[in-house]
């Protein structure tokens, strides 16, 4: 789905090498713009496309690939618990805070991360 995936990642891998002197063990992607209908196609073109770019690195390369489909758009809102915990007049939970239970699918490996303070203070 990314236009010229194979080649700018080919790229990526070679200026690694360049200033590392040694291919990463270990690539996590991070990936936005999917809808939850496109989930899988990404999955099987990207993941092939990724794996095509590391043989033509190197013939017997094969890292330990982890894809992550990034979701920032959504309508869920949390509150702490703990009154004293909130943040802000807007009662924002804190930075840092994981939500990986009841309100996620029991079928995926998703989460919701606040990663940053509130807007409202």
């Amino acid at each position: 789905l990314i236009t010229g995936f194979v080649e700018q990642f080919s790229e990526r891998l070679v200026e690694y090498f360049e200033v590392n002197g040694s291919s990463p063990k270990n690539i996590i992607v991070f990936r936005d713009g999917v809808s939850e209908g496109q989930f899988m196609q990404v999955l099987e073109e990207e993941l092939l496309a990724l794996r095509r770019a590391c043989k033509s690195f190197a013939s017997n390369y094969r890292p330990l690939i982890t894809f992550v489909v990034v979701q920032k758009r959504h309508h869920a809102r949390f509150f702490c618990c703990d009154e004293a915990a909130a943040r802000g007049r807007g009662k924002n939970i804190p930075a840092g805070t994981v939500v990986d239970r009841v309100v996620t699918s029991p079928d995926e490996y998703d989460f919701f991360l606040c990663s940053h303070h509130g807007i409202q203070v």
